[in-house]
């Protein structure tokens, strides 16, 4: 059975070699402009997410940053108060 295609790949059990496949010419450029096209769309796929990646970790660092500042300015405000506050109270 010369069209007889077996699970292994093989295409006759006598030979054990696989089946040549040989297209037209139109068929070769329809598959290589494909595979071209195939590839942007990947390759736009994937700089697509290296810039999503990139936005992720500056949005970490820029909260991270952000909690540090409060906490500081937090810091420097009661400081601020309590020197006030014992101004204040210190009789002159």
């Amino acid at each position: 059975m010369p069209g007889f295609f077996l699970a292994d790949g093989t295409a006759d059990p006598e030979k054990g070699k696989p089946m040549a496949q040989t297209f037209s010419k139109t068929r070769q450029r329809a598959e290589s402009a494909f595979n071209k096209v195939q590839s942007q769309f990947f390759a736009r796929g994937q700089a697509v997410e290296e810039q999503d990646f990139v936005a992720q970790a500056r949005d970490a660092k820029t909260a991270r940053l952000r909690e540090a500042r409060l906490a500081k300015e937090s810091d420097d405000r009661a400081r601020a108060t309590s020197t006030l506050i014992t101004r204040r109270a210190k009789p002159a």
